[in-house]
Protein backbone atom coordinates (compact mmCIF):
# COMPACT_ATOMS: atom_id res chain seq x y z
CA UNK A 1 0.00 0.00 0.00
CA UNK A 2 1.43 3.51 -1.00
CA UNK A 3 0.97 6.05 1.50
CA UNK A 4 2.28 10.07 2.04
CA UNK A 5 4.13 11.09 4.23
CA UNK A 6 1.98 11.71 7.48
CA UNK A 7 4.25 15.11 8.33
CA UNK A 8 5.66 17.97 6.84
CA UNK A 9 9.20 17.11 6.21
CA UNK A 10 10.02 21.33 6.75
CA UNK A 11 9.41 20.25 10.36
CA UNK A 12 10.83 16.46 10.15
CA UNK A 13 13.96 15.03 9.00
CA UNK A 14 12.98 13.07 6.34
CA UNK A 15 16.29 12.97 4.98
CA UNK A 16 17.07 10.86 8.10
CA UNK A 17 14.38 8.63 7.80
CA UNK A 18 15.77 7.67 4.29
CA UNK A 19 19.22 7.33 5.23
CA UNK A 20 19.57 3.43 4.32
CA UNK A 21 21.58 4.20 1.54
CA UNK A 22 24.79 4.66 3.56
CA UNK A 23 24.48 1.11 4.33
CA UNK A 24 24.61 0.24 0.82
CA UNK A 25 27.61 -1.90 -0.39
CA UNK A 26 27.95 0.21 -4.12
CA UNK A 27 30.70 -2.40 -5.43
CA UNK A 28 28.34 -4.89 -5.49
CA UNK A 29 24.93 -2.60 -6.40
CA UNK A 30 24.25 -4.25 -9.87
CA UNK A 31 21.02 -3.90 -12.28
CA UNK A 32 19.64 -6.41 -15.10
CA UNK A 33 18.47 -4.40 -18.88
CA UNK A 34 19.67 -1.43 -17.78
CA UNK A 35 21.00 0.97 -20.84
CA UNK A 36 23.81 2.59 -19.22
CA UNK A 37 26.26 0.10 -17.53
CA UNK A 38 26.48 1.07 -13.48
CA UNK A 39 23.62 3.79 -13.93
CA UNK A 40 21.79 2.16 -11.20
CA UNK A 41 23.83 3.27 -8.51
CA UNK A 42 22.64 6.70 -9.40
CA UNK A 43 19.47 6.34 -7.67
CA UNK A 44 20.62 5.72 -4.13
CA UNK A 45 21.34 8.98 -2.77
CA UNK A 46 20.15 11.42 -0.31
CA UNK A 47 15.93 12.17 0.11
CA UNK A 48 16.71 15.81 -0.29
CA UNK A 49 18.33 14.79 -3.75
CA UNK A 50 15.75 12.63 -4.58
CA UNK A 51 14.64 14.70 -8.28
CA UNK A 52 18.44 15.26 -9.12
CA UNK A 53 19.26 13.58 -12.02
CA UNK A 54 22.32 14.96 -12.76
CA UNK A 55 24.21 11.99 -12.13
CA UNK A 56 22.39 10.30 -14.65
CA UNK A 57 19.13 7.98 -14.16
CA UNK A 58 18.54 4.19 -14.06
CA UNK A 59 16.70 3.66 -17.34
CA UNK A 60 15.78 0.06 -19.63
CA UNK A 61 16.61 -0.72 -22.53
CA UNK A 62 14.55 0.52 -25.43
CA UNK A 63 11.65 -1.31 -26.00
CA UNK A 64 12.02 -3.53 -22.70
CA UNK A 65 10.90 -2.04 -20.00
CA UNK A 66 11.62 -4.27 -17.24
CA UNK A 67 14.51 -4.14 -14.83
CA UNK A 68 15.98 -5.76 -11.91
CA UNK A 69 17.90 -4.12 -9.34
CA UNK A 70 20.54 -5.87 -6.68
CA UNK A 71 21.04 -4.13 -3.59
CA UNK A 72 23.28 -5.32 -1.23
CA UNK A 73 24.00 -3.95 2.39
CA UNK A 74 27.38 -3.39 4.44
CA UNK A 75 24.74 -4.51 7.41
CA UNK A 76 22.10 -6.01 8.40
CA UNK A 77 18.83 -3.75 8.07
CA UNK A 78 14.96 -3.47 8.90
CA UNK A 79 13.29 -1.92 6.44
CA UNK A 80 9.82 -0.16 6.73
CA UNK A 81 9.33 1.74 3.54
CA UNK A 82 10.39 1.58 0.49
CA UNK A 83 10.03 4.90 -2.20
CA UNK A 84 10.76 5.06 -5.76
CA UNK A 85 10.61 8.43 -8.32
CA UNK A 86 10.46 7.20 -11.39
CA UNK A 87 10.68 9.60 -14.97
CA UNK A 88 7.24 10.97 -16.65
CA UNK A 89 5.95 10.14 -20.25
CA UNK A 90 4.43 6.65 -19.18
CA UNK A 91 8.00 5.46 -18.08
CA UNK A 92 7.63 5.25 -14.04
CA UNK A 93 7.05 1.77 -13.73
CA UNK A 94 4.28 0.48 -12.35
CA UNK A 95 4.81 -2.57 -10.35
CA UNK A 96 7.14 -3.68 -7.67
CA UNK A 97 8.16 -7.45 -6.44
CA UNK A 98 10.73 -7.94 -3.88
CA UNK A 99 13.17 -10.90 -3.10
CA UNK A 100 15.45 -12.24 -0.85
CA UNK A 101 17.86 -13.73 -2.83
CA UNK A 102 20.14 -12.76 -5.07
CA UNK A 103 21.62 -14.08 -8.38
CA UNK A 104 18.30 -14.16 -10.15
CA UNK A 105 17.16 -13.58 -13.74
CA UNK A 106 14.07 -12.40 -15.35
CA UNK A 107 12.84 -15.98 -15.59
CA UNK A 108 13.40 -16.88 -11.90
CA UNK A 109 11.90 -13.31 -10.78
CA UNK A 110 8.54 -14.43 -12.44
CA UNK A 111 8.16 -17.31 -11.15
CA UNK A 112 9.55 -17.37 -7.88
CA UNK A 113 7.00 -15.96 -5.03
CA UNK A 114 7.64 -12.38 -3.89
CA UNK A 115 8.23 -11.65 -0.33
CA UNK A 116 5.65 -8.53 -1.07
CA UNK A 117 4.87 -6.67 -4.12
CA UNK A 118 2.55 -3.67 -4.80
CA UNK A 119 1.75 -1.75 -7.59
CA UNK A 120 2.95 1.79 -7.99
CA UNK A 121 1.53 5.00 -8.33
CA UNK A 122 3.35 7.40 -10.38
CA UNK A 123 5.22 9.11 -8.24
CA UNK A 124 6.98 12.03 -9.57
CA UNK A 125 7.76 14.15 -6.64
CA UNK A 126 9.05 11.80 -4.80
CA UNK A 127 6.00 12.50 -1.64
CA UNK A 128 4.67 8.45 -1.35
CA UNK A 129 6.59 5.93 0.28
CA UNK A 130 5.33 2.03 0.21
CA UNK A 131 4.85 0.67 3.52
CA UNK A 132 6.78 -3.36 4.16
CA UNK A 133 5.24 -5.77 5.66
CA UNK A 134 7.82 -5.34 8.33
CA UNK A 135 8.15 -8.36 10.02
CA UNK A 136 9.47 -9.95 6.47
CA UNK A 137 12.12 -7.36 6.85
CA UNK A 138 14.09 -8.09 9.51
CA UNK A 139 17.79 -8.59 9.30
CA UNK A 140 18.11 -8.07 5.49
CA UNK A 141 21.65 -8.46 4.46
CA UNK A 142 20.25 -7.84 0.19
CA UNK A 143 17.26 -7.13 -1.79
CA UNK A 144 16.40 -7.33 -4.95
CA UNK A 145 14.17 -5.75 -6.67
CA UNK A 146 12.05 -6.75 -9.51
CA UNK A 147 9.91 -4.17 -11.50
CA UNK A 148 7.73 -5.61 -14.47
CA UNK A 149 6.33 -2.90 -16.39
CA UNK A 150 5.60 0.52 -16.46
CA UNK A 151 2.86 3.24 -17.16
CA UNK A 152 3.00 2.48 -21.38
CA UNK A 153 6.76 4.25 -22.11
CA UNK A 154 9.00 2.46 -24.26
CA UNK A 155 11.15 2.33 -21.46
CA UNK A 156 11.63 2.14 -17.43
CA UNK A 157 13.11 4.93 -15.93
CA UNK A 158 13.70 5.40 -12.15
CA UNK A 159 15.46 8.56 -10.53
CA UNK A 160 15.59 7.60 -7.10
CA UNK A 161 15.33 4.37 -4.88
CA UNK A 162 14.68 5.56 -0.92
CA UNK A 163 14.73 2.68 2.03
CA UNK A 164 13.06 3.92 5.49
CA UNK A 165 14.58 1.81 8.31
CA UNK A 166 17.47 1.51 10.58
CA UNK A 167 20.59 -0.19 10.30
CA UNK A 168 21.90 -2.60 13.26
CA UNK A 169 25.32 -2.50 14.41
CA UNK A 170 26.81 -5.82 12.96
CA UNK A 171 28.75 -5.71 9.95
CA UNK A 172 28.06 -8.32 7.25
CA UNK A 173 31.80 -9.29 7.28
CA UNK A 174 31.81 -9.74 11.42
CA UNK A 175 28.24 -11.84 11.03
CA UNK A 176 30.32 -14.05 8.86
CA UNK A 177 33.59 -14.24 10.82
CA UNK A 178 31.49 -15.48 13.57
CA UNK A 179 29.33 -18.07 11.90
CA UNK A 180 33.07 -19.25 11.11
CA UNK A 181 34.30 -19.54 14.38
CA UNK A 182 31.36 -21.30 15.88
CA UNK A 183 31.59 -24.07 13.37
CA UNK A 184 33.69 -26.78 14.88
CA UNK A 185 36.14 -27.51 12.74
CA UNK A 186 36.91 -31.62 12.22
CA UNK A 187 40.46 -31.38 12.78
CA UNK A 188 40.24 -30.13 16.14
CA UNK A 189 38.06 -33.38 17.30
CA UNK A 190 40.26 -36.23 15.70
CA UNK A 191 41.46 -38.90 17.61
CA UNK A 192 45.69 -39.01 18.32
CA UNK A 193 45.14 -41.80 15.44
CA UNK A 194 43.29 -39.72 12.66
CA UNK A 195 45.55 -36.59 13.09
CA UNK A 196 48.84 -39.08 12.75
CA UNK A 197 47.87 -41.49 10.39
CA UNK A 198 49.63 -41.32 7.06
CA UNK A 199 47.57 -40.43 3.13
CA UNK A 200 48.83 -41.95 0.34
CA UNK A 201 48.33 -40.29 -2.86
CA UNK A 202 47.33 -42.82 -5.34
Amino acid sequence: MACAHDHSCEDHNCSADFSLYKNIDFSRVRALNESVAGSVKSVFKAWERRLDNSEGVLESNDGDPELIVFIPFTSDVKIKSISVVGGAGGTSPSKMRVHNRDGIDFSDAQNMQPIQEWDLVENLQGVLEYQTRYARFQSVGSLTLHFPANFGGDTTQIYYIGLRGEATQLKRDVVATIVYEITPNPSDHKTPTETGGVSHVE
